[in-house]
């Protein structure tokens, strides 16, 4: 959770309050709810977003890296899938670059395919049989083989963390909705660079997307699953 100042906490919860009648009196911020296969999707979380000194790095690592150790233990023990995604590009600054048309409003040019920046934090990092897809796009699903793997795996419930909140954590959130699967977002396991926007975008995503869910529900929870088998 990015840091906020008490100012703009106070303001905020004025205005979700307000909004939070809005939507209930229009049906919305209904509870999705947990299925009974889960995979654990970790989004973003290389050194480029989680050290210091790069042009993405997000705040509250001191809170984001440790909740999702938790949630790494956790899933690992019940032996669900686990999937991370970074964002990097084969040749960012050459004729024939990957980047797209993403490269025009922000500085892709910065994450190379195979280099440390877009490696994942080796706090968190994958154990053999984890997958890790290397992304162009905000959502994890855009792209990727991210929903054939998942359904595949008879995943009907996705446990989102990492960065950015604003982007691809959101927009990975709405397509896992859109989909098929229950996303639930874990709130202690997400941040952005900008203050208010964490609150702001699981707040709206709670209205309409996920649940968005505290670590120690979502540790209650992968605790009361049965393991995954093979069959």
């Amino acid at each position: 959770m990015a840091v906020t100042s008490p100012e703009v906490k106070k303001a905020l919860e004025v205005i979700f309050a307000a909004d939070s009648d809005i939507y209930q009196t229009r049906g919305f911020q209904r509870r999705i709810g947990y299925g009974e296969r889960p995979a654990l999707v970790i989004i973003d979380l290389a050194n480029a977003w989680t050290r210091p000194g790069h042009a993405f790095t997000c705040d509250d690592m001191e809170v984001i890296i440790p909740t999702n150790q938790a949630l790494l233990k956790a899933a690992r023990a019940k032996r669900i899938p686990v999937i991370y995604t970074t964002t990097a590009y084969q040749d960012p600054k050459g004729p024939r670059s990957d980047t797209g048309m993403w490269s025009r409003k922000i500085p892709v040019e910065t994450l190379l395919e195979g280099s440390e920046a877009a490696a994942i934090d080796e706090r968190i990092a994958p154990e053999e049989g984890e997958m890790v897809i290397v992304k162009k796009s905000a959502s994890a699903f855009y792209g990727t083989n991210l929903n054939a793997y998942l359904h595949a795996q008879r995943v009907d419930t996705v446990i989102l963390t990492g960065v950015t909140m604003a982007g691809c954590v959101r927009h990975t959130t709405e397509d896992a909705i859109a989909g098929g699967f229950r996303p639930i977002v874990v709130r202690e396991g997400v941040g952005d660079r900008v203050p208010g926007v964490v609150e702001w975008n699981l707040f709206d995503i709670d209205a309409k997307f996920g649940d968005v869910e505290p670590v120690e529900k979502v540790l209650e929870y992968l605790e009361g699953i049965e393991a995954f088998t093979n069959r």
